[in-house]
This record gives structure tokens, C-alpha cells and sequence, in this order.
């Protein structure tokens, strides 16, 4: 059994906001292939992504530097967002699973929204506003992205134009009524407000939607709307970069207490949380050579892209808009079914996690929902946090290798990222006590979930 006696939370000061971002492109083993253009498969420059983002994100897109500045401006809305996040112990999980190991879990639940999504969208919408722009345009799949760029841009005074994927828009009414209230001006997509949109609901008005077409339908409203700029929540390298501040905290917190993990657990849509959480942790274990410590990546079994997709160029997009990205894909037409983790409902993965997989650096896992939402009971009633349902499946990963620790005898450390909260998913939770309404059993003789 896991001793208890140390800590069991492990808090920072607002003084401790980290001042750099890190950037993992400056110690891969391989370069992150480029963007290409579609048309004539070269990588795409400067003047091809001008019309969607500002300079200074163009900029960080390609940045091989290890470390690119915090705007003191950026750093002081951290603080309001409750940065530095708590690195907490599950100590009553690991009562309930009787395992040596030690389990913690990063507090990324605790921002105003409910996740970590608003580490990337004050520094999007701080940049935007440098540059001039009136208004940011995007897509959100459960809502923790359109949320958090609402809040940013009602910040810095921009405006809002979100495309919420319209199975979660049904399944999640109070994420959209999250956006109205910060000011976003939020449609279900496919929406009648583009074309690509139109054209989907005329061959079928009750389509579910993706996030590849809610990403389609946010271009063609940026490119269409002057004053406009797109953003988005995950995938592209800057994204990753301005995530990187949870994984900086979580090292300091992590070296303050002599901690040193033997997994990183964090689930994967397109790999933002993950990236953010873990990509500082990977960096150091490149530059030191460490080919022990794991890092593991959970998804869906419904949308399973690192499990079972192509490492090849794909587009981003369904209306096939983007610049080619290599990256694990099943398809820019694969339509996913809507599952209530719409946070990960994504054909693609980000460049620089598909990198990481193709190199063995990072193991890929898949988890089917409903053991997902049962790893989700469990941690409510042990930590008494109800968590995503993206979150439960890192949740379910972790419970896996808690459980083989015990079955060695291994006196692990594990440390997930609770990437977010599931006050507003309740109706996910419902349905799945509706169907399980007795806890299934640990899986005790399971082994790990494999590629």
C-alpha cells in the first residue's frame, strides 16, 4: 500500500507563473514535417496562413526556440485564470484500488471554464488584438474551447464567432449558454451561415456535424468577414507552446518535492492538454536520453486516430481548406460518432504528438466510452471531483497502470491531467447510469490497453 504521510496538494504562487513558454520542435529527434501546400505539396509560407492568423502566431508556428517569452500582459491574466494549477495526490483512489502506487493529478479543472483550454486562447486573443483584429472565429467540439475563447476575447476586447459541433450543441445546452453569457455569438454546425454548412444540411438537415466541418465552416466565415481571424484549440504548434505552462509548472512542482514520475497520462483529441501537459517532461527526457519514463496517450475507441489511423499528409478540414499537416489520421471525411467526450472527436492529431507516436516516444491507448465513464464514477466518488468526459479516459489509463503496479508489486509514481471539470456533461453521466446502473468491476486481470 502507498504511503500517505507525504503531501497531498502541491500549490505554487501566482509569482511563480512561468515567463517562458517551451517549445518541444527545439529537441525532437526529427524535424516536425512541414505544412504543404495542397496544391503544390510545398510547404505553405508566411503569406499563405496571413489571411487566417496574425504575424506573431505565424511566427511561433515555425519557431524552433526552446523558450519564447510570456507577454507580462498574457501572464497577468494567467493569474486570473488561477495559475498556477494545484498538483494534487489521489490518495483515495489509491485507498480504492489498493495499489503501491502513488497517483497525482494536475488541477487543470479550477479555470474559470472548466479546463485548459484558456491557456492558449488569452495568448491567441491577446496577440489578435495587438494586430489590429475585431473579431476571432472558431469551432469547439463539447464547448471547453468556444468557452474559453468567448472569455478571452470578451477580455481584450474582440468578438466571438463560434461554430459548436451540433451533437454536442444538443447534448450540452449549458456550454452554449456559457458563450452567449461571455458575449459569443455561438450556431450549430453545419450552420446556414456558410456555404459548405448549407450544403451539408440540404443533402441532410439532422447532421451531427464534426469538428473537421465546424473547422471548415470557421475558415470560410474568417476568410469571408473582414476584420476577422481564425483561431483554433489545438493541433498547430503554437497551440502546444502556449499549453507548455502546465507541464512547466507541474516540473517545478514536481522537482520542489523530489518527485519524479515513471508515466504521464493525459487523454487526446487533437492533443493540446497533452502536448501542454507532458511536452516539458518529454523534452527533458530527450535532451537527458531517458527512454524509461512513459508517456501515455489515451483516446477514444470510436475516434481511435493514433490507434489505428495513417501517419500520412491529411487535410485539417472536411471541405479540405487547410494546408496539408502530416499527422495519425482516419480521414478528413471520417465522421465520428457523437460520443460524449466531443472534445475528442477529431480525425486528426497534432504534428509534433503524430511525431512523437511514429517514434515510439509516446504509447497511444484506446478506451471504449463506457469503461471511460465508469473510471469517471469511481474518481467522483473517491476524489469527490466529477471530471470531463475527455478527462475520464486518462482517468481509465491511469487506473490501468495503477493496477498493473499492484499487480507487480511496483512502488510507481503516475501523474495525469485533469483536464477538465463535468458539471456541465451531467447528462452523459446520466445516460451512462441509466445503462450501468451498478459499478462494473475493476479490471483486475486486464492487461494494459494496446496500440
Amino acid at each position: 500500500m502507498s504511503d500517505v504521510s507525504d503531501p497531498v496538494r502541491f500549490e505554487l504562487s501566482p509569482e511563480e507563473i512561468p515567463r517562458r513558454w517551451y517549445n518541444l520542435a527545439a529537441d525532437l529527434p526529427h524535424p516536425i514535417p512541414p505544412p504543404l501546400n495542397p496544391a503544390t505539396r510545398k510547404p505553405v509560407g508566411p503569406e499563405d496562413l496571413a489571411p487566417i492568423f496574425p504575424r506573431a502566431l505565424i511566427g511561433q508556428e515555425v519557431s524552433t526556440e526552446r523558450y519564447i517569452n510570456i507577454p507580462e500582459e498574457v501572464r497577468e491574466a494567467y493569474a486570473l485564470l488561477h495559475r498556477p494549477s494545484g498538483l494534487q495526490r489521489a490518495v483515495h483512489l489509491e485507498a480504492y484500488l489498493r495499489t503501491p502506487a502513488r497517483i497525482l493529478f494536475k488541477r487543470e479543472d479550477l479555470s474559470p471554464t472548466g479546463s485548459h483550454k484558456p491557456n492558449t486562447a488569452f495568448a491567441q486573443a491577446y496577440y489578435n488584438r495587438e494586430e489590429g483584429v475585431e473579431r476571432l472565429v472558431t469551432e469547439t467540439g463539447a464547448g471547453q474551447w468556444g468557452s474559453a475563447l468567448a472569455l478571452a476575447a470578451r477580455h481584450f476586447g474582440l468578438g466571438c464567432r463560434v461554430f459548436m459541433v451540433r451533437a454536442s450543441f444538443d447534448q450540452k445546452p449549458y456550454r452554449k449558454h456559457v458563450m452567449r453569457l461571455y458575449g459569443a455569438d455561438v450556431a450549430p454546425s453545419p450552420s446556414s451561415l456558410t456555404r459548405f454548412g448549407e450544403g451539408l444540411l440540404a443533402e441532410a438537415p439532422g447532421h451531427p456535424g464534426s469538428l473537421g466541418i465546424a473547422i471548415s465552416e470557421a475558415l470560410e466565415y474568417t476568410v469571408t468577414h473582414p476584420g476577422s481571424k481564425y483561431a483554433l484549440g489545438s493541433v498547430l504548434n503554437h497551440v502546444m507552446l502556449h499549453q507548455s505552462v502546465i507541464g512547466l509548472e507541474l516540473l517545478e512542482q514536481l522537482r520542489r518535492n523530489d518527485l519524479h514520475p515513471d508515466a504521464y497520462i493525459g487523454c487526446v483529441g487533437g492533443g493540446s492538454n497533452f502536448a501542454g501537459f507532458s511536452y516539458p517532461a518529454i523534452g527533458e527526457a530527450l535532451r537527458r536520453g531517458d527512454s524509461k519514463t512513459e508517456f501515455v496517450a489515451a483516446e477514444p475507441a470510436a475516434v481511435p486516430s493514433m490507434t489505428r489511423g495513417r501517419y500520412e499528409y491529411d487535410f485539417g478540414d472536411t471541405a479540405q481548406m487547410t494546408p496539408l499537416l502530416k499527422m495519425h489520421t482516419l480521414g478528413a471525411a471520417f465522421l465520428p460518432p457523437p460520443i460524449h467526450a466531443g472534445g475528442l472527436r477529431y480525425h486528426g492529431v497534432a504534428p509534433s504528438l503524430s511525431l512523437l507516436v511514429d517514434a515510439g516516444i509516446v504509447r497511444p491507448v484506446a478506451y471504449e466510452q463506457e469503461s471511460c465513464f465508469e473510471a469517471g464514477r469511481i474518481f467522483a466518488q473517491t476524489e469527490g471531483i466529477v471530471p470531463a468526459p475527455e478527462s475520464t479516459h486518462a482517468i481509465r489509463a491511469t487506473i490501468d497502470r495503477a493496477l498493473a503496479a499492484k499487480r507487480s508489486g511496483e512502488r510507481a509514481t503516475i501523474v495525469f491531467n485533469l483536464s477538465g471539470h463535468g458539471l456541465l456533461d451531467l447528462e452523459g453521466y446520466a445516460e451512462h447510469l441509466a445503462r450501468v446502473p451498478t459499478p462494473l468491476p475493476l479490471p483486475e486481470e486486464a492487461p494494459l490497453a494496446s496500440a
